[in-house]
C-alpha cells in the first residue's frame, strides 16, 4: 500500500468479446516508482525502479500512465470488475474400439487430467490440470514434484531448460531445484500452447493469435491468424509454425511476414516437428505431414477419431497418434497404418517417443509408458501384453514450490567454486542483469527472473550459457550473494 506521501494511479483496460482484460498500476514513493500489471483479479507482476530525484520519478510515472491511457486504459476502482475465467480445455474420451491393449509397462496416476509431457535422457516429466508436475525415472520411480499455482497446459524443452505453460498466464522454468516464473504473458493472451527456441517464446492462444516474447520477457511481435483456437505452435531457426482452426501458417522468426499457409483437414488440435517437417493432428481424424520449406502436404496418417496428439520416432520413421476414443496408432512414414491399440485408460492428450517407448499423458490423468518395440507390439496384437505396473507416489518425494520473491532464494557469503556471479544494474527505466565474473561479455544481458531483480544485488548461478540472440541463459540454481 502507498504511504501518505506517495501517489497511486490504477488503470484498467477491459474489452468485450474475450478481448483485453488487464490492469496497470503505478505507485510513486519518493524516488521509487513501482509498476504492477497483469490480468484483472490476479496479483500481477511487479517492477520497481529508483530515480535520482522525486521529480524524475514523478515524470517517469506520468510517462508510463500517459502511454497506457493512449492505448485505451482508463482510471478504475480495483475490485469492481470481476476477473475472467481462464479457458480450461474440455475434452471428451470415448472407449477404444481396438481389439488389443497396448503393451503398457507402467502407469502413474497424477490425479488430474494431464496435458504436459516431456522426456529427456534422465527423466520423464508430466504436468496436469491441478498444477502438479511430476518427474519420474524411465523405469517409473517418482523422483520429484513441482507444485505450480495453476493448471499446466504444456511442457516444452529448449536444450537443457524445461518450461511449464500454466493457466495463470505465466511460464515457469523448472530447470533448477527452485522453479520460477520466467515469462509473464500479456494479460489478454489466453495461452493454449507454447514453444520456446533459443530463449524466444512463441505463444498460441484461444483467439488464434500468435505472440512472440523475448528472453527479457518483452513483447516482440504478434500475428492474428485466419482461424481460432490455436493449439499448435512449434519453432526452429527457420520459422514459427502455427496451427489453428483453419490450418497451419508459417511465419518468419522475427515476425516480418508469412512464409506459407496450408489448409488442413479440420482444425489443428496438436502439432509435432522434425528437422524438415511439421505434423498437424486434426479434428478430422487425420495427421498431416507438411514440408517446412513449402507447407506442401507430404503424407497423411488416417485415424478413426479426432486426433488429440501425435509424435514421431527420430527422423519421422514411425508416426504415432492418440485419438479421442482412447486408442493409440502407429504408422509407417508413408502413411501405412501398422497398428491400432487401446491405451487401457483415457485418451492421450500429449505424447513423446524415446528409445522404443511411447510415453502418454491422458484424460484420466495417467502417465503411461508403452513398449513400442516391434516385438512387444506384435505380441500385443496377438493378445499377449505385460502386466502393467501401477506406480505409487512415495510420501517422502521432494516437492518444490516456485519462488515468488527474492527473499525466498538461498543466500551465500562467497561464490561456490565454478559459480558465476551476476549483478542487477539500472539501465534507464529497466533493471538488467549482467555477468561480472571474468571471461564473459559484460555488456550482454542475462535472462533472469524479474521478481528477483534489485538494483545492485548480486547472485551466484551454477552456469550461464550463450544463446544465439547474443545473451546469456542461467543454468541451475540461483543464490543471493551477501
Amino acid at each position: 500500500m502507498p504511504t501518505s506521501t506517495s501517489t497511486r494511479t490504477y488503470l484498467e483496460l477491459s474489452q468485450d468479446g474475450g478481448g483485453a482484460h488487464k490492469f496497470y498500476e503505478v505507485t510513486v514513493d519518493g524516488t521509487v516508482v513501482t509498476v504492477r500489471y497483469g490480468r484483472i483479479g490476479a496479483p500481477g507482476q511487479t517492477q520497481t525502479t529508483s530515480f535520482p530525484t522525486p521529480q524524475k520519478a514523478r515524470a517517469a510515472a506520468e510517462r508510463k500512465v500517459g502511454e497506457k491511457v493512449r492505448k485505451g486504459y482508463a482510471p478504475a476502482v480495483e475490485g469492481q470488475r470481476a476477473p475472467r475465467p481462464v479457458t480450461r480445455r474440455q475434452v471428451s474420451s470415448a472407449p477404444s474400439t481396438a481389439r488389443a491393449v497396448a503393451p503398457v509397462l507402467w502407469r502413474f496416476r497424477t490425479g488430474s487430467s494431464a496435458f504436459g509431457i516431456h522426456v529427456d535422457a534422465d527423466r520423464v516429466w508430466a504436468g496436469n490440470q491441478a498444477g502438479d508436475v511430476y518427474t519420474l525415472a524411465h523405469t517409473g520411480e517418482v523422483l520429484a514434484r513441482y507444485s505450480l499455482p495453476d493448471g499446466v497446459k504444456c511442457l516444452v524443452a529448449d536444450d537443457f531448460w524445461i518450461y511449464a505453460g500454466c493457466d495463470d498466464g505465466r511460464v515457469y522454468d523448472l530447470s533448477g531445484k527452485l522453479p520460477f516464473a520466467a515469462y509473464d504473458i500479456a494479460a489478454d493472451v489466453d495461452i493454449f500452447w507454447l514453444d520456446i527456441h533459443e530463449g524466444v517464446l512463441s505463444v498460441a492462444d484461444r483467439s488464434g493469435g500468435l505472440t512472440s516474447v523475448d528472453h527479457e520477457d518483452e513483447h516482440q511481435w504478434s500475428r492474428r491468424s485466419s482461424g481460432e483456437h490455436a493449439w499448435m505452435v512449434r519453432a526452429d531457426d527457420r520459422a514459427v509454425y502455427h496451427g489453428h482452426s483453419r490450418g497451419v501458417t508459417a511465419y518468419a522468426p522475427d515476425g516480418s511476414g508469412e512464409l506459407w499457409h496450408t489448409p488442413t483437414r479440420g482444425g489443428v488440435l496438436f502439432g509435432w516437428q522434425e528437422e524438415d517437417a511439421v505434423y498437424a493432428g486434426t479434428a478430422h481424424r487425420v495427421v498431416q505431414r507438411l514440408s517446412k520449406a513449402s507447407g506442401a502436404v507430404e503424407a497423411e496418417y488416417r485415424c478413426d477419431s479426432a486426433v488429440y496428439s501425435c509424435a514421431t520416432s527420430p527422423g519421422g520413421r514411425y508416426v504415432f497418434a492418440g485419438d479421442a476414443a482412447s486408442s493409440v496408432y502407429c504408422f509407417d512414414q508413408d502413411g501405412t497404418r501398422l497398428w491400432k491399440l487401446s491405451t487401457g485408460g483415457g485418451s492421450a492428450l500429449s505424447m513423446q517417443y524415446a528409445d522404443e517407448r511411447l510415453y502418454l499423458v491422458t484424460t484420466d490423468g495417467s502417465l503411461v509408458c508403452v513398449d513400442a518395440s516391434e516385438a512387444a507390439v506384435t505380441a500385443a496384437q496377438q493378445g499377449s501384453v505385460p502386466v502393467a505396473r501401477d506406480v505409487k507416489l512415495a510420501a517422502a518425494v521432494p516437492t518444490y514450490v516456485p519462488a515468488t520473491r527474492a527473499a525466498a532464494v538461498e543466500t551465500v557469503s562467497v561464490p561456490e567454486p565454478g559459480g558465476v556471479v551476476v549483478e542487477c544494474v539500472q539501465d534507464g527505466p529497466r533493471l538488467r542483469v549482467h555477468v561480472v565474473s571474468a571471461g564473459y561479455e559484460p555488456s550482454w544481458n542475462v535472462q533472469f527472473p524479474r521478481h528477483f531483480r534489485e538494483p545492485g544485488a548480486r547472485y551466484v548461478v551454477d552456469a550461464v550459457h550463450t544463446a544465439a540472440g547474443g545473451f546469456y541463459r542461467v543454468r541451475g540454481d540461483i543464490r543471493r550473494l551477501l
